[in-house]
């Protein structure tokens, strides 16, 4: 035993060491004169685990010296919150950042223009695009006359403070963004000076940054990119996972084991391995329904679907319950996931929600019908499981003796009215009175 605990500590220590380890190669400080580039990717609407890993990045390429910090960015956008998060680490770190809109495809829409805005130089690659940073609810809904006018007023004002120093031109399109949701290509956005390069890869944007100089915490820099050493900071095991529960399928399967498993344990109680599944799945769909935009009345429905298959299963199997249990927890994952649309966010699968009703469905009538049968069971244990066996006197029974029942010695007592029972003779338990059995003989 004290061996198993030994292999599940060191098997525990290993996995913590991997999920703070990057999962990009780390290169060691390059010697000499080469300068050192990190480089940040970020995909997907924007989170806070993008922000956390953006923070990462920059204290990070502080501590190693680097020459420059180049945020590849491909994002339909995210919360305002966020946002302005990632601008003031951007806006305040000592490195250079470089947001660079890329892959070939790829977009800075809503909140991503204003990012690509606060990086101290900002690049695109061909054939992608920026803007359309018109303001929305947290829903996707559009704002009210009033609070569409502030958040507009407010974003534009942030929008030409990050745009200073460029061309009035430029200026007038990243208002136009915010105000008209206007949308701009990359050579366009370069044509107006919104960006400062159009570069077809990160070789090609290190060559060009080569002697260019930008201003960081009000200091003149000139970038020294030749020769440079590129390093990718990937996200850690941890940020990875965190990231995956901005997928609503993924969300969506977590909260469905964690409510099944934790009724489960409530069916069944004295075990551990259900309750603890399901807290943990529940701990993390809870803080992925904090991640995505959701509809929570869809709990409601979910929640009442398993409602219904636990009295289907105490009312006996009629079919009806079931049937309504699973048409509830499909309505209920549509309307928690898939009635509110915000760009960048994937939609719901709705096989996979049909296929999980009827899996959620079989399988927790099932476990939980096992669980119900037995608690109806007569006791396997006691002394009321003794009622009814035969045994065979030691002692002889004048009214009181000893007899061995089951390979044990046990005080007996003839019931009431019975003659006097000798030594060899079989006698039937018909009661127990406390740690004595009521016996007959068996003729």
């Amino acid at each position: 035993m004290r061996r198993f605990w030994l292999v599940l500590a060191l098997w525990v220590v290993g996995w913590m060491g991997l999920v703070v380890m990057p999962t990009a190669p780390v290169a060691a400080q390059p010697s000499g004169e080469q300068p050192l580039v990190l480089v940040l990717t970020a995909e997907g609407p924007l989170t806070p685990v993008l922000v956390g890993y953006i923070e990462r990045g920059v204290e990070t390429a502080q501590r190693e010296g680097a020459e420059l910090l180049v945020l590849q960015l491909n994002t339909p956008g995210g919360s305002i919150d966020l946002m302005n998060r990632i601008i003031q680490i951007i806006r305040g770190s000592p490195v250079p950042v470089v947001v660079y809109v890329a892959p070939r495809g790829a977009m800075a829409g809503s909140a991503g223009t204003l990012i690509t805005l606060a990086g101290h130089a900002s690049a695109m690659a061909p054939e992608t695009a920026i803007g359309a940073a018109s303001p929305v609810g947290a829903q996707g809904e559009e704002l009210g006359e009033t609070l569409a006018t502030k958040e507009k007023e407010i974003l534009r004002a942030t929008a030409r403070s990050l745009a200073e120093r460029r061309p009035a031109e430029a200026i007038a399109l990243a208002e136009d963004t915010i105000e008209k949701a206007r949308a701009a290509s990359a050579s366009e956005a370069l044509r107006v000076g919104l960006v400062d390069f159009i570069a077809t890869d990160l070789n090609d944007l290190l060559r060009q940054l080569d002697g260019y100089t930008v201003t960081v915490l009000d200091s003149p820099r000139t970038l020294r990119t030749q020769n440079a050493v590129v390093r990718p900071l990937g996200l850690t095991l941890v940020e990875q996972a965190l990231q995956l529960l901005t997928n609503p399928n993924i969300v969506f399967l977590l909260l469905t084991i964690g409510v099944q498993a934790i009724l489960i344990e409530l069916s069944n109680p004295g075990g551990w391995v259900a309750g603890f599944i399901g807290v943990v799945c529940l701990a993390l769909a809870i803080y992925g329904l904090g991640l995505l935009p959701v509809n929570l009345f869809g709990l409601l429905f979910i929640i009442m679907a398993f409602v219904l298959f636990v009295l289907e299963v105490k009312v006996g199997f009629s079919g009806a319950l079931t049937i309504a249990g699973v048409a509830s927890f499909i309505a209920g994952a549509l309307i928690l996931f898939n009635s509110v649309r915000l760009p960048g966010f994937p939609r719901i699968s709705i096989p996979l929600v049909v296929g999980t009703a009827i899996i959620v469905a079989v399988s927790f009538l099932t476990i939980v019908g096992f669980a119900l049968r037995a608690l109806r069971l007569p006791p396997g244990m006691g002394k009321e499981t003794l009622v009814g066996k035969h045994g065979v006197v030691r002692e002889p029974l004048d009214p009181v003796g000893n007899i061995q029942l089951e390979g044990e010695l046990w005080t007996a007592e003839v019931v009431e009215g019975e003659a006097p029972v000798p030594v060899g003779a079989r006698v039937e338990v018909v009661g127990v009175e406390g740690l004595r059995l009521k016996v007959r003989r068996v003729r």
